[in-house]
């Protein structure tokens, strides 16, 4: 497992995301779906979200990124959604005619998080991490 730093932390926060085109339209085809991927890396680099692995499919993209702690999921989707689409918008006008009002992605996403540690994983490595005090242990008290 590789982690990531930042200047007070270490981290491995990973996200599944997937959003769609409004209406499913299949419109990310050669130059669009060129110019997606672009605009989504170069979303990506200027937050410091790390792409895993990604797909831009006919009317959907799929990405699994690497984010810093300090970033909502839902503060990585505003941001990609909201430049790649006003990007495209200005840049493909054939696009402007079939998605009025300057919407180009649904309204909604699926995001999941990534997971390499088990919750028996982190039990166990609390239980033999060091002889616990019992005023020091968070949970259920038993008395």
């Amino acid at each position: 497992m590789e982690y990531r730093h930042g200047s007070h932390t270490a981290y491995n926060i990973e996200y599944h995301f997937v959003w769609a085109t409004k209406y499913r339209k299949n419109i990310l085809r050669g130059d669009v779906a060129a110019r997606t991927r672009e605009l989504v890396r170069q979303t990506c680099d200027a937050f410091e979200i790390k792409i895993l692995k990604g797909v831009v499919s006919g009317d959907h993209v799929h990405i699994l990124v690497s984010a810093p702690p300090t970033m909502a999921p839902s503060e990585i989707m505003r941001r990609i959604k909201g430049r790649s689409s006003s990007k495209l918008m200005e840049e493909y006008p054939k696009l402007r005619q079939q998605f009025w009002g300057r919407h180009l992605w649904g309204r909604g996403y699926f995001c999941s998080t990534v997971g390499q540690v088990t919750e028996e994983m982190i039990k166990a490595y609390l239980e033999h991490h060091f002889e616990p005090n019992p005023s020091s242990v968070f949970g259920i008290v038993e008395e």
